[in-house]
């Protein structure tokens, strides 16, 4: 039971860095690495205006959202669409994402220091009692979160016009385009989804196992690779996708060692797309979106 509630927490947060990774990716079409300095920015902003300036929680949390949503506008506005203006290729666009990461990165390690730290002021308990197993309170939050965080977004890109037009710029711009329908627009949309679940991802992971600058690009590359085996379909498949890969990182943790946690990830990976390289929906990408 205490492994099975393990992997419903860790499944659950790569479900949410999957889905806002999903988010901005199918309207950009390259892979924005940047995507995980927002996780740890997310955590460092709160900690920063918890700390630093005596702010509560719950506020600081809405600033911090805020904070790492502008910051992706500013990356966007100042060196993607200049890059996209002069048509570079993908590969060199996410080459240049993963140059404003490092970037980023070390920014945070010469701010904050490369320890870890936390932003938590509540004591530390045991946790609840189920069925022989342990659950923190931060745990419960966590699951509760990102299920409801899913929900809203899920709600957010299939009934309301913002969320339309995020679909259509994602699945065809030129012919979005005719119909007066911004790609530009579109893409702020997704970049405002997509990075304010990540920053919210990433409070809640520091919440429970605290914070370090490379905190952000190892649950990128986890969610990632929970999106590649879902494939590009439904969210149920990406949900799919987290679950098997939460399963077998702890599995492999329980049996073998904590350390096999990292190489499961990506002997999974290395499977899946020898196997079955659309992923578990079998959804092949388009053109525009490779």
């Amino acid at each position: 039971m205490q492994l099975i509630i393990n992997i419903l927490v860790h499944s659950s947060l790569l479900f949410l860095i999957g889905y806002s990774f999903k988010v901005i990716y199918r309207t950009l079409s390259f892979f924005h690495i940047t995507h995980g300095i927002t996780i740890a920015l997310g955590a460092y902003f709160v900690q920063l205006l918890t700390t630093g300036f005596g702010l509560s929680l719950p506020v600081s949390v809405c600033i911090s959202l805020l904070l790492s949503v502008f910051l992706i506008f500013i990356i966007n506005q100042f060196i993607y669409k200049p890059l996209q203006k002069i048509k570079i290729p993908n590969w060199q666009l996410l080459i240049a994402s993963l140059g404003i990461y490092v970037i980023l990165q070390n920014l945070i390690s010469i701010i904050w220091g490369d320890s870890t730290l936390s932003f938590r002021t509540w004591p530390v308990k045991t946790g609840h009692q189920f069925l022989g197993a342990y659950i923190t309170d931060v745990q419960i939050v966590t699951i509760i979160s990102c299920i409801v965080l899913l929900v809203l977004s899920w709600l957010f890109i299939e009934k309301t016009i913002i969320g339309q037009k995020i679909k259509a710029v994602s699945s065809n711009p030129k012919l979005s385009s005719y119909y007066g329908i911004s790609s530009n627009k579109a893409t702020l949309y997704s970049f405002a989804l997509g990075s304010s679940l990540a920053a919210c991802a990433g409070v809640l992971i520091a919440a429970d196992t605290d914070m370090t600058p490379t905190m952000g690009f190892n649950w990128l590359l986890y969610g990632v690779v929970s999106m590649i085996i879902g494939g590009m379909g439904k969210m149920r498949y990406l949900l799919l996708g987290a679950l098997l890969l939460a399963s077998a990182q702890h599995l492999s943790a329980y049996y073998l060692d904590s350390k096999w946690m990292n190489a499961t990830a990506y002997i999974i990976l290395i499977v899946f797309l020898y196997f079955k390289p659309y992923g578990l929906s079998g959804q092949k990408l388009k053109k525009q979106e490779v």
